[in-house]
């Protein structure tokens, strides 16, 4: 947000007119004149041009009307006078009640920012101070007060990976945005990642036994969906401007310039230069609840064009995350991987160039780590390492077959079985019943 003392002054008057009992020009004048502690000459003049081109209200736009006062009248000319003299300033600002939007889905009604602290749980100057709408923790020197922890994850010839995890408070915060709004608001029918009653499993089976499967990749996902197309989400749904910047703000994130200056070697240069432009800006974080399901509604308008160029080329579309697949006939990919790169690219993403992969039926089609040939199935050497894995360790103990120190052991053999059981039951239940023969210390 700016500091502008201009703009401080016109949203200042924004909100005084908002707050005027009717949308006339008495009530303008004199709502105005309250908010400045005088009543200027020049103020009905303004009043004319506001109430000339918002026949109603904008009860919904506060920050626009402010914006409006800017660039369409005179305030700005009568404040640089004022400065020689006695300067314009807002003695009062009163609250205003806005009004929510039109909603196309049964999300909580929320006017006003005391609402959305009382939907979230907390109090208001907490709300604002977990929003950091001026980004005042960019630049604040690491300490407790910070509501995100960062830790880079190096890559072997790969841009390393920043995890930017929420302080438990505002985890909790977040959760409840997610679990109280998000939730209620679908997504495209192409997005498989975080959905509820998807999964890896059916983003897979939309492509098993095609003559051609197409994957490829988007760069830097969470880090390219931006604050600005974060609020036009919450504005979408139906919330006034304070609100949906709000919530924009709750759940993106800027990394501080210490967490930049500290990105480990890796990867072409392309390619951190694209990460860390994502980065310096505030963008979903990776590690924020909120962030899946605000990415996937980011990529509405992209998963509806990719899923019609699709069926344009009698091909089927499906997303996972940042895994964009398509399949159907062999042929044309060179063609196609041009227009979803160019589509990527009008909607504010890019491709990872590394990444793209086209493989015909004679070749293995893997689609987020399951083939998908014939049926879906996990990879024939992920299932024959695991089942020497549980033989090891059912005929020698667990502690001789843990030979990479897994902390949990036991956990982790589960987490693998139970995903062959998810693919493959059959596969599943024999693996299941090595993993119970494991004798397992006490």
């Amino acid at each position: 947000m700016t500091h502008d003392p201009d703009e401080g002054l016109a949203r200042g008057l924004a909100w005084a007119f908002l707050a005027a009992e009717t949308w006339t020009r008495p009530a303008l004048v004199g709502s105005a004149a309250t908010a400045l502690g005088r009543r200027p000459r020049w103020l009905g003049p303004v009043v004319d041009v506001v109430l000339q081109h918002h026949r109603s209200a904008p009860t919904d736009r506060p920050y626009a009307l402010s914006r409006f006062l800017v660039r369409e009248t005179t305030l700005l000319e009568h404040a640089a006078r004022a400065r020689r003299g006695r300067a314009l300033r807002i003695v009062t600002v009163p609250t205003v009640t806005a009004a929510t939007g039109r909603r196309r889905w049964p999300v909580p009604d929320v006017a006003d920012l005391p609402s959305l602290a009382g939907l979230l749980e907390l109090p208001l100057d907490q709300l604002v101070w977990l929003a950091d709408a001026r980004s005042q923790q960019r630049r604040a020197p690491d300490g407790p007060l910070h509501a995100y922890r960062h830790r880079w994850v190096e890559r072997p010839g790969a841009v390393p990976r920043l995890l930017e995890a929420p302080t438990p408070l505002l985890r909790a915060v977040q959760r409840r945005v997610l679990e109280r709004i998000l939730v209620w608001v679908p997504t495209h029918p192409a997005a498989h990642g975080f959905v509820r009653g998807r999964s890896a499993i059916s983003h897979a089976r939309s492509h098993e036994g095609a003559d051609e499967v197409v994957c490829l990749d988007l760069r830097a996902f969470f880090a390219s969906v931006r604050v600005a197309r974060v609020d036009g989400l919450f504005r979408g749904v139906g919330y006034p401007e304070a609100v949906a910047w709000t919530l924009a703000c709750l759940c993106t994130h800027q990394t501080p310039v210490r967490v930049l200056h500290d990105m480990p070697a890796g990867g072409a240069d392309d390619a951190r230069a694209w990460l860390r432009a994502g980065l310096r800006e505030r963008h979903l974080a990776q590690g924020a609840p909120t962030s899946p399901a605000l990415a996937n509604l980011a990529c509405f308008a992209l998963d509806r064009r990719l899923a019609g160029l699709a069926a344009a080329t009698g091909r089927a579309y499906t997303r996972y995350a940042d895994d964009l697949t398509f399949s159907g006939a062999a042929g044309g990919a060179g063609r196609l991987v041009s227009a979803v790169r160019a589509i990527v690219g009008d909607e504010g993403f890019a491709l990872h160039p590394a990444k793209t992969r086209v493989r015909s039926r004679d070749q293995r089609q893997v689609v987020t780590g399951l083939v998908v040939n014939d049926r879906v199935g996990v990879p024939r050497e992920y299932h024959e390492q695991l089942r020497a894995v549980l033989h090891d360790a059912g005929r020698h103990g667990p502690a001789v077959a843990n030979r990479v120190g897994y902390p949990d052991f036991r956990s982790y053999l589960k987490g693998r079985v139970g995903w062959v059981e998810s693919v493959s039951p059959q596969r599943g239940r024999r693996l299941r019943s090595q993993l119970d023969a494991i004798v397992w210390p006490a």
